[in-house]
């Protein structure tokens, strides 16, 4: 059986979209491929139990790839709120390390490749005595790193991490720089490979930036806040691209507005309403199209114009807070690929079939 750990050099570097792309790709070399995330910091309620949101994922839309093993096996640790004191306060290793090994062998048996997503940067866990460094050798698997675009930060940030995996005796592959911008691509590329060979780190893959894989939907929006809908429920899955706040005159806001806008305006702003409603065509794909309307402190219009949005379908959301504290909920949201999310996941699949060398990774494995 073959292991690949999945590190990172922090959080949302895109461990979760390599694992994805790997596990697809990988699938005309091996026949059997399991996944795995023995520690998860962000957990949904599945099945009545406590499951890392990225295994669920791997878990629903592999299904071709045949990634067969219980949900529970491939997300043994959930750290749920109050886990980290209740460990500092009454420390067992030895149980969460059997815990992780138990699944682990579940998971792997009669399998050709077994997958390992770790969480965060190569430190993290170590406040309960197993870091992302100390899974990877506890699995005795290889790693491959993950980091963003750019060309000092990253190749600093991959050398500190590099350097906790071996101390403890854990051997790094090589490394991936994700979410490079397209237009400085060619330069990091070039930059970034040589600066990291003459650290003996080899670059096994550089991959571009595509923002449609950051982009919310109304849904995740909802799931993510408290915002209340109040109509347009069948028009929830769109997308957003950008986020508006409208607090200028409406002929002037209309400038700014482009196609999958999402646009934040105190509800009683009706001026503001009227114009996005204006924006909003279902029939024609050419014109401009507002994915959405966040209406804030807990204001909603009056008849003639909910009205007006029912007609529309626009969802529309309603939002307790100003309209400031509406608008950094929404920037602040990390944006996961969902199972539904077919567009990413075939995106996620091509970006890395086109772009890391698989050749040299089962080389080295």
């Amino acid at each position: 059986m073959k292991k690949i750990f999945i590190a990172a050099t922090k959080q949302n570097d895109g461990k979760t979209t390599v694992s994805l792309g790997l596990i697809f790709n990988f699938r005309d070399k091996f026949k059997k491929v399991a996944f795995i995330k023995p520690i998860g910091q962000r957990y949904l309620e599945e099945q009545g139990i406590k499951v890392d949101e990225d295994s669920i994922l791997i878990e629903k839309v592999t299904a071709t790839c045949q990634v067969r093993c219980g949900l529970k096996d491939m997300s043994p640790v959930a750290v749920e709120k109050g886990f980290t004191e209740r460990y500092i306060s009454s420390p067992d290793k030895k149980s969460i390390s059997k815990q992780i090994k138990k699944a682990f062998n579940k998971v792997g048996r009669r399998q050709d490749l077994v997958v390992i997503e770790g969480t965060g940067h190569a430190g993290v866990g170590s406040v309960f005595d197993h870091s992302n460094a100390y899974v990877a050798k506890l699995l005795g698997s290889k790693v491959i790193i993950i980091s963003s675009g750019g060309i000092g930060r990253p190749i600093d940030e991959i050398l500190l991490n590099k350097a906790l995996f071996e101390r403890e005796g854990v051997k790094v592959l090589g490394v991936i720089i994700n979410k490079v911008l397209p237009s400085k691509f060619d330069k990091i590329n070039c930059l970034v490979r040589k600066g990291l060979a003459r650290k003996g780190v080899d670059v096994l893959g550089v991959i571009p930036y595509n923002p449609m894989l950051s982009h919310p939907t109304v849904e995740q929006i909802i799931e993510e806040t408290d915002f209340e809908i109040l109509c347009g429920k069948e028009s929830l899955g769109s997308y957003v691209s950008r986020v508006m706040v409208g607090a200028m005159k409406p002929r002037d806001a209309i400038k700014y507005i482009v196609n999958d806008s999402l646009l934040i305006t105190p509800g009683d702003r009706e001026d503001m309403i009227t114009a996005a409603l204006g924006c909003f065509r279902t029939s024609d794909k050419k014109e401009l199209k507002i994915s959405g309307l966040v209406l804030t402190g807990n204001v909603i219009p009056g008849e003639p114009t909910i009205s007006l949005l029912r007609n529309s379908k626009i969802p529309v959301l309603l939002a307790k807070t100003d309209t400031y504290t509406a608008a950094s909920c929404v920037h602040d949201l990390t944006v996961k690929i969902r199972p539904q999310d077919k567009d990413k996941i075939e995106t996620v699949i091509k970006l890395v079939r086109d772009n890391i060398d698989f050749k040299k990774i089962l080389k080295r494995i």
